[in-house]
């Protein structure tokens, strides 16, 4: 039987990139599932302070091609981080 720590997912270095608001954490995850870049949302990780609660985690290969995403549809991320996820 599996323990509880194998069952989780193990942590990765990722891109994190926050919002400072829900409306711009909630276009970009349009935009990316229009356009095919992978993310997901997860909850601000504790060692980040953000204005919203949500942030959208990438592979850090997607680093670029997020930054254009974000500047063609007029999305305001407050910042882009490298942490552990």
């Amino acid at each position: 039987m599996l323990s509880q720590k194998e069952i989780m997912r193990k942590k990765e270095l990722k891109l994190v990139i926050t919002f400072h608001t829900t409306a711009d954490a909630m276009a970009m995850e349009k935009a990316c599932r229009e356009q095919e870049v992978p993310g997901r949302f997860i909850p601000v990780p504790r060692s980040i302070s953000a204005g919203c609660g949500l942030a959208w985690c990438a592979p850090l290969s997607e680093r670029e091609r997020l930054g254009t995403v974000m500047q063609q549809q007029g999305i305001g991320a407050e910042a882009m981080h490298e942490c552990m996820v």
